[in-house]
């Protein structure tokens, strides 16, 4: 947040009226644990000033967070973009348990950008490519791009092998949430969803497969495979749901945002990027 003007002394007064339902001995917690950050990624003391106009940052704690031990890299960065790497098992954002071991909160405390924002998500369960924006100047042309559907994507995966279907497939359907909590279906009804998959290596009873999708619904890969009766391998969700807090960090799922391509908005260059993982 940006601090708004005023005439509190420290910045300790600020957070306790502000936010009066936390408690000041909350916020006094949060700050002698270094919690409550600048835009630098500093710390800020309890007796740190109340200075107008300043960006400051805190990252909700959370008791006993898991944590990932995976680490994430950056391919690509320049004044506008961001392309990092991604590990299995890392949510791209905070949500419900997990705030610090998150691709966003990390790559923001190592790197101080402040302004850094997600383009676009994958799964926590999915490893590989995922843009982030800079530059808040150019942000809605890179968002734009995957509006318009601009933005070549193609993932790997490891499924068994049919050679009985007739390859390459495309999976055409309509994919909306399902009764169970987690999960997504295939319904009757105007297909929202697109999938083109071919095998790009034999591997005895196992398949690497391309998968290239033309739409983005939520969980879009892992339903179509499995609606082929060629569940992606390690999936916890499609065709059984397993129960929460019981990912096998040594059985992640084997899906990978491998390439992405598309044309800059910002230089007009080509741009093309691969994960360095591999299944």
């Amino acid at each position: 947040m940006v601090t708004p003007a005023g005439d509190w002394l420290t910045l300790l007064d600020f957070l306790d009226q502000r936010f009066a339902s936390v408690g000041r001995g909350v916020w006094l917690q949060r700050l002698q644990s270094g919690l409550v950050l600048t835009s630098d990624n500093l710390p800020l003391t309890p007796q740190a000033p109340y200075v107008p106009g300043q960006r400051i940052f805190y990252y909700r704690h959370i008791e006993a967070e898991p944590a990932i031990p995976f680490e994430e890299t950056v391919l690509w960065q320049d004044a506008h973009l961001l392309v990092a790497d991604k590990p299995h098992f890392l949510p791209v954002l905070p949500s419900g348990k997990y705030v610090h071991e998150t691709l966003l909160v990390r790559l923001k405390k190592k790197l101080g950008l402040d302004a850094l924002v997600p383009i676009h998500r994958i799964d926590r369960d999915t490893a590989g490519l995922v843009l982030f924006s800079v530059n808040p100047a150019t942000r809605d042309a890179y968002h734009a791009l995957f509006r318009a559907r601009a933005v070549d994507k193609t993932y790997h995966a490891l499924a068994d092998w049919n050679p009985q279907l007739h390859w390459p497939v495309t999976r055409e359907s309509r994919i909306r949430p399902s009764e169970l909590f987690m999960k997504q279906a295939e319904v009757p009804g105007p297909s929202n969803a697109l999938t083109h998959i071919r095998p790009l290596e034999i591997r005895g009873p196992t398949a690497l497969y391309e998968l290239k999708p033309v739409t983005g619904q939520r969980h879009q890969l892992r339903v179509h495979m499995a609606a082929l009766g060629l569940p992606i391998h390690g999936d916890g969700i499609y065709p059984v749901l397993t129960a929460e807090g019981s990912m096998e960090f040594d059985n992640p799922l084997k899906l990978l945002a491998k390439y992405l391509s598309f044309r800059d908005p910002a230089t007009g260059i080509t741009r093309r990027f691969e994960s360095a993982r591999r299944l």
